[in-house]
Formats: structure tokens, C-alpha cells, sequence
């Protein structure tokens, strides 16, 4: 039986168009507006969304998402209120809801109870992107048997063999890293995405997104012609972080972006 994050892909590609995928952290600005800023995403056009737990040493992610999960954390935000967001924005909509996260919070957490606790929150599964597919299988049992997706992701430098192992692990989609570094946006889309994408291709059937860097329209267009998914996530950070405290313009401001990415992936 398809998951829902399956699901949801095969729709889009029913309209020959690319997924438009966005990510917010979730307590940003604050617990309550970030479910807010997280719903007003799929308004604007999103048809998936991340809700990103919050870490302490986000190594991974550029400056504008460590400036967000920093105020997340300053403000106190928990396991339990990520699960929260994850919960009410499920609540209100039929787009996925995923938590993207390092591993070692979910460790620390309990691998079981996690898998148990976002399945019932409503969650659609997990992107790891830190968690080695060598060291997932209590995990993807954990995740199997609660119906998770586990979306693991590759990068520029992952080759073929490597590419098919991992790929192998995953269900839902395959989430490539369209540049080497860490996530921020970019002047434009690196040249490495579209032969990522195709090398990936070649050891799956899952769809493939593409994420890290797309922040206009037109880069969301430039991905969506090669691409089964667009991510967008630190776009939609700086939206909220220019809006400097004022909520009304900051969900405004994402639901705009997600309006125009959504325009953007359906006319490539």
C-alpha cells in the first residue's frame, strides 16, 4: 500500500509537474507561530512539508537556519513540541507532514517511542540526514512498523554503488543535495544537481528531490525540468527573519514565496 508521502508524489507527477517541498523549523518565531508559518506553507501552494527539530549543533545547515533553531531553542522549544506541530498541522491538512532531524536527538529520545510518537502526531515519516544506512535498522523497523517513511539523503560525491545502498535503505523519496556544503540559498542551481539526480535515478524507482539552495521561482522552475521534488527551506527562513517579530507580514511573506515556487515547479 502507498504511504501518504508516496502518495502525494504521485500527484504531482499525475500533473507532470514537480513536488514543491518546504521546510521551517518548528518553535520559530515561537512554537504557536511556527505551526501557523508551517500550515500557511501548504496554503501557498506547498504540497509537502519539513518540520525541522531543532538542534544545538545544526553542522549541517548554514547560517540562516542555525539563526532560526537558535531562537527555537532559546525559547525553549522541545521533542514534545515538535511532535506538537507535527500534530496540528496534520490535523488541518492532507499534504505530509515530515520531521527532518540529526539522529541524535531521536536516539536520545528512544528510537521506539519516537516512531511510535510521530506516527500518532500524524507525521508521514523522517529524513536522517546525518544517520549512516549501516547504522538504520532499528530504525527503519522501528519506522515500518508504524507506517514512517525514512527519507536518507545523498550528495555530488556519492557514487554509484554507494548511491545504490542508500537508495536501497529508503522509501518515500530520495532527497539530493544539489550542492556540496551546507543548506543556504544560492545565486543559482549548481550544475552537480541534474547528473545527481540522474546517477540516483539509475538505482531507484523512488522519486528523487532536489534541495539546498532554491529560492526563486525560477530556480524552482530550472529544478522542477529535471527533478521528481524542489525543496525550499532556508527561503522561507529569511522570509520570517526580515519580517523582524511581525507575524501578520511573516506569513504573508511565506505564503507568498510558497505561492510562487508552487507557480515556479508548474511552469518548467
Amino acid at each position: 500500500m502507498s504511504s501518504k508521502l508516496s502518495k502525494a508524489l504521485a500527484a504531482a507527477k499525475a500533473e507532470n509537474r514537480a513536488a514543491l517541498i518546504g521546510y521551517l523549523p518548528a518553535g520559530f518565531p515561537t512554537v504557536d507561530g511556527g505551526i501557523k508559518a508551517v500550515r500557511a506553507l501548504i496554503e501557498g501552494g506547498c504540497d509537502i512539508v519539513e518540520v525541522g527539530l531543532p538542534h544545538s549543533d545544526p553542522v549541517l545547515d548554514g547560517p540562516t537556519i542555525q539563526t532560526a533553531d537558535d531562537i527555537a531553542l532559546r525559547g525553549g522549544v522541545r521533542i514534545k513540541d515538535v511532535l506538537r506541530t507535527v500534530a496540528e498541522v496534520a490535523a488541518a491538512t492532507d499534504a505530509p507532514v515530515l520531521v527532518m532531524t540529526y539522529w541524535n536527538p531521536v536516539d536520545r529520545y528512544g528510537v521506539a517511542r519516537f516512531a511510535a510518537d510521530l506516527a500518532a502526531a500524524g507525521g508521514a515519516g523522517c529524513i536522517l540526514p546525518d544517520l549512516p544506512v549501516e547504522e538504520s535498522d532499528e530504525w527503519r523497523k522501528a519506522a515500518g512498523e508504524h507506517g514512517l517513511d525514512t527519507v536518507f539523503v545523498v550528495a555530488p560525491s556519492s557514487k554509484g554503488p554507494r548511491l545504490a545502498e542508500v537508495t536501497a535503505a529508503g522509501s518515500g523519496f530520495v532527497y539530493a543535495a544539489a550542492v556540496m556544503g551546507v543548506t543556504g540559498t544560492r545565486a543559482a542551481v549548481g550544475n552537480l544537481a541534474e547528473d545527481l539526480v540522474a546517477r540516483t535515478r539509475a538505482t531507484t524507482d523512488l522519486p528523487v528531490c532536489v534541495g539546498l539552495g532554491v529560492s526563486t521561482a525560477a530556480q524552482a522552475a530550472e529544478v522542477a525540468a529535471f527533478a521528481d521534488g524542489v525543496i525550499v527551506g532556508s527561503a522561507f527562513v529569511q522570509r520570517i527573519l526580515d519580517a523582524d517579530g511581525d507575524e501578520a507580514a511573516a506569513l504573508d511573506a511565506v505564503r507568498t514565496l510558497a505561492g510562487e515556487l508552487a507557480e515556479g515547479v508548474r511552469r518548467r
